[in-house]
């Protein structure tokens, strides 16, 4: 009863009602495209850098983030990787080994970091081949080495021509070996460009005296939103013998400029809904004012405080869910276009991800909590509009009330 009271009292006047419930719709439009493309990129930027690089997840030896060390290893074995390969939401495994080296050719010498990998899983995983300039791609049985064009300007290397590389070795034995360049990488990062070098795997192992052992294995899941259960997971799995790190440990500039951007978008979304719910307060208030006679007369004809408080707030989420509707109504194909078809980026950051091996595009995330996130916004927005109207309710003089005008108080 009270339902179909409110919603015949709404088109008492269309024009403020559709006026309303379009603001609310076009601030639910904008508020989520605008989120909509902050977690698509997000996702999108994060994807990029974990494949460039570091990987969603890493397993260390609990003392490895500390002292770097080529002491602190994991074991390379099937054995010890099998919870890993049986978990349904990890899609990647790629084992590497990683130490400093002093790189010498002729008189110059240079400090460089040297990766062990094996090459078709690093190639499958970050497009490295995409990045290769001049000579061939490692294979996993070369004794050859990969380096950054940097690197190669700075000593005056082509293909073909050798490195001596000099470091210490596991459990301080000494590291030292001449190997031949077979490929020269360009990496969009000059700091990488000028220090990485690249060798198989099993050529790293002999190199550092390791055995099968690796310094971390680099981990990528199929959805990033299970991350989290994924690390616990693989916490309680492994327990303390390994640390389980995570791409915000990893790389976390990237996820302090994250949050930092999200912040100020979402900032800049409550601004929106603040101007639309002046808007909305604007007709909650004026529905109680004019119709201030109306209320008195129910209220002297024995309808409760409390039922024509509930007639008002009906109304309010009618108003309310009308414009989430319209709202909704218009976002979703727009969303779904985008989706299927997302923003081409131009530029020099479009040129950076094209010599990074990926395709410059600003996706959207079709995640649901996106939608809940903002009509719950669009709820507690209509709760603080309906503070005052309903305390001139509980507040309203009958006598005064059917006077009108100054009288209702």
């Amino acid at each position: 009863m009270l339902v179909r009271l409110a919603w015949r009292n709404l088109w008492r006047q269309k024009r403020r009602t559709m006026l309303t419930a379009s603001a609310l719709a076009l601030a639910l439009l904008l508020s989520l495209l605008t989120r909509a493309l902050q977690e698509g990129s997000y996702a999108l930027g994060i994807d990029h850098v974990a494949r460039f690089y570091t990987g969603l997840i890493q397993l260390q030896n609990p003392g490895y983030a500390d002292s770097l060390s080529i002491d602190d290893l994991l074991p390379a074995s099937d054995a010890f990787i099998r919870p890993v390969r049986e978990h349904p939401q990890i899609s990647d495994r790629l084992p590497r080994l990683e130490s400093f080296a002093l790189a010498a050719v002729g008189e110059h010498s240079k400090g460089v970091m040297v990766i062990g990998a094996v090459p078709e899983l690093e190639d499958g995983y970050s497009n490295l081949s995409q990045k290769l300039k001049q000579g061939t791609f490692l294979t996993a049985g070369d004794n050859q080495i990969m380096i950054g064009q940097g690197l190669a300007d700075y000593f005056q290397l082509s293909v073909g021509d050798e490195m001596i590389l000099y470091g210490q070795g596991y459990r301080g034995q000494t590291a030292a070996g001449v190997y031949r360049v077979k490929g020269i990488l360009h990496f969009p990062m000059p700091q990488l460009d000028r220090q990485l070098v690249y060798m198989p795997l099993k050529l790293a192992q002999t190199l550092y005296s390791t055995g099968d052992q690796v310094s971390a294995w680099v981990l990528h899941t199929h959805d990033l939103a299970a991350l989290p259960h994924i690390i616990t997971d693989l916490q309680a799995g492994y327990g303390s013998q390994v640390n389980v790190r995570s791409w915000q440990d990893l790389s976390p500039e990237l996820a302090q400029q994250i949050l930092m951007d999200k912040v100020s978008g979402i900032f800049m979304i409550y601004v929106l809904y603040g101007i639309v719910g002046f808007a909305l307060f604007a007709t909650v208030l004026m529905m109680i004012l004019e119709r201030q006679r109306e209320f008195a007369v129910m209220l002297a004809t024995g309808m409760s405080r409390g039922r024509l408080v509930r007639l008002v707030s009906i109304e309010s989420l009618l108003l309310a869910g009308l414009g989430i509707v319209i709202g909704m109504l218009v976002a979703t194909p727009i969303l779904i276009y985008l989706w299927f078809h997302p923003i081409e980026m131009t530029g020099e950051s479009a040129q950076m991800m094209l010599e990074s091996g990926f395709e410059p595009i600003l996706p959207v995330s079709l995640d649901p909590q996106l939608v809940i996130d903002q009509v719950i916004a669009v709820m507690v927005l209509l709760a603080i509009c309906l503070v005052y109207p309903l305390w001139r309710i509980f507040r309203l003089n009958i006598v005064g009330g059917l006077k009108g005008g100054s009288h209702a108080h």
